[in-house]
């Protein structure tokens, strides 16, 4: 028996009700690609092919690749399924990743690659259009931001998709359990529409980034570093204001401040 391995985050879903849920929050159908981060044994595997959707998964674990290419064979020889094996970030550097131009990720992802994950997908030329991930549920939380408070990931998030709590997930619906409970995230509507170009990104996180630098600061005190003299004026053209802090600010001030 193939044990998780703590090195690479392994925490391997244990649950067919939750895949269904991942599965059915991706509303998914034989005309679709997914792409698979980390698909371990394949137990969620088996839930995304059973949607008629054609798999990639990219795995790195070498222990994984002949136990799922004995299971999917005969999906692999039907075209239904592609495996390949390797960091699924290096291959999308080496390019040896092919994907349409419509896509979806859903994946149990390892914790420790959430946030740099998410970011590599939304910044992508070739975005996904939906994105369903097992997280941390804090960090869940942190993104959909029901709390009013925002910070630095759920705009970021925000700029590109909607996203959506599905539902949480006890730690005993994995082996090993973790020490945390996780939630199922959608992100849906995915696309680049808010930046018409390259530079207009770069500025708009520019200002985020700084917006949030001192989190004891409020707003325009953070701001003056980029705007100096005119950073009160800004703001109130803005209709914002000036001793307003970073959190309580909607992704549409954001994108104001970032054509200032």
């Amino acid at each position: 028996m193939i044990q998780a391995k703590k090195s690479l985050g392994q925490n391997f879903l244990n649950s067919k009700t939750v895949a269904r849920d991942i599965v059915r929050a991706a509303y998914l159908s034989s005309s679709d690609t997914v792409l698979e981060i980390g698909p371990g044994k394949g137990f969620l595997t088996s839930e995304l092919l059973a949607s008629g959707a054609h798999v990639i998964a990219v795995e790195k674990d070498d222990r994984m690749i002949p136990l799922l290419s004995e299971k999917f064979a005969e999906e692999i020889v039907q075209k239904k399924f592609t495996l390949i094996h390797g960091d699924v970030l290096e291959e999308l550097e080496k390019k040896t990743i092919s994907l349409p131009a419509q896509y979806k990720l859903v994946a149990n992802i390892p914790y420790y690659l959430t946030g740099q994950i998410i970011r590599t997908f939304l910044e992508a030329k070739n975005k996904p259009i939906q994105m369903v991930l097992m997280v941390q549920k804090e960090v869940a939380t942190r993104i959909v931001a029901r709390d009013k408070k925002e910070s630095i990931l759920s705009i970021a998030v925000k700029a590109f998709g909607d996203p959506k709590l599905i539902k949480k997930v006890p730690a005993r619906y994995f082996t090993p359990a973790p020490k945390v409970d996780s939630a199922v995230l959608s992100i849906e509507n995915i696309s680049g529409k808010n930046f018409p170009t390259k530079k207009s990104e770069e500025r708009f996180f520019e200002i985020v980034r700084t917006g949030f630098a001192h989190k004891r600061k409020v707003l325009s005190g953070n701001l003056k570093e980029l705007f100096s003299d005119e950073t009160i004026e800004i703001l109130a053209s803005a209709n914002i204001k000036d001793k307003t802090r970073a959190e309580n600010l909607v992704l549409k001030d954001w994108l104001t401040l970032s054509k200032s």
